[in-house]
């Protein structure tokens, strides 16, 4: 799998650790049911089963204009495509996530990025 790029704008906006939890590590594997190219972060909304139910996590990305110029769209992501995310879930425990790898259930990377994570920036990943 590949890691996700991040954007300079990503950072302006909130830094990881407000919102998310490096020990809070998640590994999601479900079905794409929205996506929104909206503005500071995108979202792809992912059904996964927990405990035998149905359960919608949000995965935070990039802002659209940094997906666009990496050439992805909503037509990128089509609803019902699979996913898998590993990533960081947030401090509050809402179903909601910052993926560190995404790639669809084929082995495609999807570059979908958000906000840089702890390894990005130990990494020295762009900003």
């Amino acid at each position: 799998m590949a890691s996700l790029l991040t954007t300079a704008g990503a950072l302006a906006h909130h830094a990881f650790s407000t919102e998310f939890d490096v020990n809070r590590q998640v590994s999601l594997q479900g079905k794409v049911v929205k996506v929104e190219l909206i503005n500071p972060h995108s979202w792809i909304h992912v059904e996964v089963i927990q405990d035998g139910k149905p359960v919608v996590w949000m995965v935070e990305g990039g802002s659209p204009n940094a997906l666009v110029r990496r050439g992805i769209t909503k037509n990128s992501i089509p609803i019902g495509s699979e996913i898998v995310i590993r990533g960081y879930g947030t401090r509050d425990g809402a179903n909601k996530a910052v993926g560190r790898e995404m790639t669809f259930a084929d082995g495609r990377a999807l570059f979908f990025g958000g906000t840089q994570t702890p390894d990005e920036k130990a990494a020295g990943a762009p900003q």
